[in-house]
């Protein structure tokens, strides 16, 4: 059965937080508040919980999952950027978008694209999400919650828990996030918009 924390949205709890994070550190699967819609998260370097997400979502790795960063020096850890794909991240971040780059070392293989090594990145802007990733020390490996047959994201954190309690090992109330997913850019071979969301693509020209 899934925990269930309510966490405030601007001022979250450290105690909390940390609980949260231990749950992901040992192998857990959690739902947890963006600036955009709920997700879906685990620890990057974790199979057996990558795996789980996967069955949940009932995806393959034809679809991007995401590094979620603290930040955009840790994002740079983890994806190849030249100086003109960071600036256009650094006036984008953070927010509600999501960037396709090319993977460096730092991510394991099992989580990229088969065919392209790339990956999705992104830097959000919720109290939430980020204390949880200063407190875990790096990206939650994450998807956005919408579950198969679903047209739109879960939003209710109650609803979540009702459906998935016996899916995920933590549900986090966050507050209201929105329906919106975030606004998709891939940046691998020059600057390609493959969906619009909340992010704003006129920042990217479209």
């Amino acid at each position: 059965m899934a925990q269930f924390f309510m966490i405030h949205p601007d001022n979250p709890q450290l105690r909390l937080i940390r609980e949260a994070v231990k749950i992901v550190k040992d192998g857990g699967l959690i739902v947890y508040p963006t600036d955009s819609c709920y997700a879906l998260g685990c620890a990057l370097g974790d199979k057996a919980a990558m795996e789980r997400l996967l069955a949940v979502r009932q995806l393959d790795l034809k679809h991007h999952l995401t590094l979620v960063c603290a930040d955009l020096s840790e994002l740079s850890t983890y994806a190849k950027v030249d100086n003109r794909q960071f600036r256009l991240l650094k006036a984008a971040t953070p927010g509600s978008y999501t960037f396709i780059l090319e993977a460096t070392r730092e991510v394991p293989r099992r989580t990229l694209n088969p065919k392209r090594s790339t990956i999705g990145l992104r830097v959000p802007e919720n109290p939430v999400a980020l204390a949880l990733l200063a407190e875990l020390g790096e990206p939650i490996l994450s998807c956005t919650l919408l579950l198969p047959g679903d047209s739109e994201p879960l939003t209710d954190p109650y609803e979540i828990r009702d459906r998935l309690e016996r899916s995920v090992d933590l549900v986090i109330d966050g507050g209201w996030c929105g329906l919106e997913p975030t606004t998709v850019i891939d940046m691998t071979d020059g600057v390609e918009l493959v969906r619009r969301g909340k992010g704003d693509p006129a920042r990217f020209g479209f």
